[in-house]
């Protein structure tokens, strides 16, 4: 039975739906799904169902601030307060970049971004770095998400040494990161 043989061949992982695609481009009249969903079923042929793993490593923060910010994004001024973030990026067939940026909630502007192949600290600290460059007198509230960068000791040690309020959103609260409306009304 063709079936069965195209089957073994791929170890088991095609569906009928496959099947029946295969089967079409390999014989010379039509096969209809329902006759192979049929004959599979008869034969005890099931497709292997494989799951995902899961890309990364959980890990418990080091360090969490409570969220200041509290979703009140309006600024009464510049450098009051900002929104930092990394955004994954895919290009080519398995590239990925990375864009660390933070933006003051005033009036929308990018204070600084990094791009970089890595999602690491360099990146966030070169993030910050620039900004507090640009803007040497600021002194602003910074509220992140809880990834890895922004809850290491590294990165409060840089917050306490700017001598800025770090602030981070709630576990599973993706709203708390920014759903701000209409900038530059001031």
């Amino acid at each position: 039975m063709e079936i069965k043989r195209l089957n073994e061949k791929v170890d088991g992982i095609y569906g009928y739906r496959r099947i029946t695609l295969n089967l079409n481009r390999t014989l010379s009249r039509p096969v209809n799904h329902k006759r192979v969903y049929r004959l599979m079923r008869i034969s005890g042929i099931q497709s292997v169902i494989r799951r995902k793993r899961k890309s990364y490593k959980a890990s418990t923060p080091q360090h969490v601030v409570e969220n200041v910010l509290n979703r009140d994004f309006h600024a009464e001024m510049p450098n009051e307060k900002w929104l930092t973030d990394v955004t994954e990026m895919k290009y080519g067939t398995i590239s990925k970049a990375y864009l660390s940026a933070i933006l003051d909630l005033y009036d929308g502007s990018i204070v600084s971004y990094v791009l970089g192949t890595s999602n690491n600290n360099p990146l966030v600290f070169k993030t910050l770095d620039l900004a507090l460059e640009a803007n040497p007198e600021a002194t602003p509230l910074l509220h992140s998400d809880r990834g890895f960068q922004y809850t290491s000791p590294a990165f409060k040690r840089k917050m306490e040494k700017a001598e800025m309020v770090q602030s981070m959103s709630r576990v599973g609260r993706c709203i708390d990161n920014g759903q701000w409306k209409d900038f530059g009304e001031h």
